[in-house]
C-alpha cells in the first residue's frame, strides 16, 4: 500500500493542500555476498539509487530507492554549492565510515533553525576534494524525497529506507557511482531491470 503525504505549500499567497504518493522502494532480491554489492544514482533520474551485486559475468539488481541528491544539477566545484559529486564505474566514492546520525542536527537555513535532519545512520562517501558527502535519512526532509533534488550535495533517503539499505545491502568499502547528467545507463542497467521484473 502506498504512503499519502499531505504537503502545506503557499502559492501566491494562497495556502493550499496539496496530496502527493509517497514513493516506496522496490526490493528484487538478497545479496549473495555484500562484497560484492555496489550503488549507482544516476542525475538523469535523481529520484531514485539502485543497488546491484555483480555474480560472475552477471549483474543483478536487488533494489530500488526513493531518494533525492543535491538541490543544483552540475559536477561540485566547492562547498555550499547544493550540488552532488560526481563519480564513474571504474573510479567510484566508497562508503567509508558508517555513523549513528539520530541526533545530529543541522540548520538549512529555511527558518526552522537547527533541527534533526540525517535519519538513524550516515553512510559517509570518500568525496576526493570534498568532506561530509554522505547517504542519510530524510528526518524533517521527507517531501523532498518524492521531487528528487533538495539536497545540499548528499544522497538523502527515507528514513526507513536508509535502514533497510544498511542492515540489508551497505558496508565499509561498498562502491557507491554517481554518474552525470550527460552520462546514459551503464551497460548492465536495462538487462539487470528487465530481469529483475
Amino acid at each position: 500500500m502506498k504512503r499519502i503525504l499531505f504537503i502545506l505549500a503557499s502559492i501566491m499567497g494562497v495556502t493550499v493542500l496539496a496530496c502527493a504518493q509517497e514513493p516506496e522502494r522496490a526490493v528484487y532480491g538478497e545479496a549473495a555476498n555484500r562484497d560484492s554489492c555496489f550503488v549507482v544514482v544516476s542525475k538523469i533520474h535523481p529520484e531514485h539509487m539502485s543497488v546491484y551485486e555483480s555474480r560472475g559475468r552477471d549483474t543483478l539488481l536487488l533494489a530500488v530507492y526513493p531518494v533525492c541528491i543535491a538541490l543544483n544539477k552540475g559536477q561540485k566545484e566547492c562547498s555550499g554549492d547544493c550540488k552532488t559529486p560526481e563519480s564513474y564505474p571504474g573510479k567510484p566514492f566508497i562508503i567509508t565510515e558508517i555513523k549513528d546520525s539520530r541526533r545530529w542536527r543541522h540548520d538549512f537555513g529555511d527558518g526552522r533553525g537547527n533541527i534533526l535532519a540525517y535519519g538513524h545512520w550516515f553512510l559517509l562517501l570518500d568525496t576526493p576534494g570534498f568532506t561530509g558527502i554522505g547517504i542519510h535519512g530524510s528526518t524533517n526532509n521527507r517531501e523532498s524525497i518524492s521531487v528528487g533534488r533538495g539536497s545540499e550535495g548528499c544522497i538523502r533517503m527515507l528514513d526507513e529506507d536508509l535502514i533497510h539499505f544498511k542492515e540489508t545491502y551497505a558496508q565499509i568499502g561498498m562502491p557507491v557511482i554517481i554518474l552525470p547528467e550527460d552520462f546514459g545507463p551503464l551497460p548492465f542497467e536495462t538487462e539487470a531491470l528487465s530481469a529483475a521484473l
